[in-house]
């Protein structure tokens, strides 16, 4: 809405983004035209974090401390040149040293799998470990991670009608499985896609089937025939 784009949007959150995209579709109905959501984070499942989850919890606020320290320091303009080089052992290496061991190898994955980036999007992760505020925020965000899915749960509880509604898995536990078929029936236009040999990352896995599922939606959502003044009087 600040970049003053006009409405309708098609949602698109991953993960965290998943919760944030729901709340926004809760409060600005009429502003939304359709949702996708990969492997969205369910509010039931961070309201009381489990012992485990907790551990993450704190692993990745440690994680952006460390980041932000280091970005201050002017560390992270090693540690993200060798990245986008693809010098990833060395990374590593740097990082290590920074942490005093602090951190490891599996803390990756809070970011992103590195190692699986292509170089332009190590170039986009360089500019960004570079700036205390990200880790800032981010660690804001995991820190504070119950209280947002509250948040949602208060607020985002309503079904979506007919709203184009996508939901991409990853191949995951069928808890896990049982939770994204559940949110994708709460629109009569809800679709559950899993998307095989895949994880949580499944932009980054397999990044055109995100393409094509946003493609699609788009698709979907045009044949409505609704104009964007038609959406504003929704």
């Amino acid at each position: 809405m600040r970049a003053g784009i006009p409405p309708p949007y098609l949602l698109v959150g991953h993960s965290f983004g998943g919760l944030v995209m729901q709340l926004f579709a809760s409060r600005h109905r009429e502003a939304v035209a359709g949702l996708i959501l990969i492997e969205p984070a369910h509010p039931e499942d961070w309201t009381q974090p489990s012992e485990e989850q907790r551990t993450l919890i704190a692993r990745g606020v440690r994680l952006c401390r460390y980041g932000a320290a280091a970005a201050r320091m002017g560390v992270a303009r090693g540690v993200a040149l060798l990245v986008e080089l693809g010098a990833i052992g060395p990374a590593r290496a740097l990082v290590a040293l920074v942490s005093r061991g602090g951190l490891r190898r599996e803390d990756e994955g809070i970011l992103a799998p590195i190692w699986k980036l292509s170089p332009d999007a190590r170039a986009v992760l360089q500019r960004a470990w570079t700036q205390p505020k990200f880790f800032e925020a981010l660690g804001s965000q995991i820190e504070f991670i119950g209280q947002s899915a509250a948040e949602v749960a208060r607020e985002a509880r309503d079904d979506y009608g007919d709203l184009p509604l996508v939901v991409m898995a990853g191949a995951g536990a069928e808890r896990r499985l049982e939770a994204d078929a559940a949110l994708a029936r709460r629109s009569t236009r809800g679709r559950h896609i899993i998307v095989a040999e895949t994880g949580h990352w499944i932009p980054i896995d397999a990044p055109d089937a995100v393409v094509e599922t946003i493609v699609e939606t788009v698709a979907a959502i045009r044949e409505t025939g609704l104009t964007e003044t038609d959406w504003l009087k929704r």
